[in-house]
């Protein structure tokens, strides 16, 4: 065991150190637009649907309530995709995928 040398780190600076150095980083930022999604999409949106998660290459998975809901999601797509670029993380999603939700 190797000794430490200095005051103790804060744990926030710790684990941001270690996440930077296990490349988590990006993808924890990333997947923060899921927690977002419900405000960037609105009530009316949000009460149909849940965003589940976003894949590496920016792929966005969406439940949906119906499948009236889901093609028409899917024909604003383009214009869902402007407003999740608004978020921070929203940048890295290209493309939504709708899922019919499994009651």
């Amino acid at each position: 065991m190797t000794q430490r040398k200095g005051p103790p780190e804060p744990l926030g600076k710790a684990l941001a150190g270690f996440l930077a150095r296990a490349g988590l980083t990006q993808r924890i930022e990333q997947a923060s637009i899921v927690d977002a999604w419900a405000l960037l999409v609105g009530e009316q949106i949000a009460s149909v649907t849940m965003a589940r998660m976003v894949t590496r290459d920016g792929t966005l998975f969406v439940d949906v309530a119906t499948n009236a809901w889901m093609q028409e999601l899917s024909l604003m797509e383009p214009q869902l995709l402007k407003v999740l670029a608004q978020h921070p993380a929203g940048a890295s999603v290209q493309q939504i995928r709708w899922r019919l939700a499994r009651v």
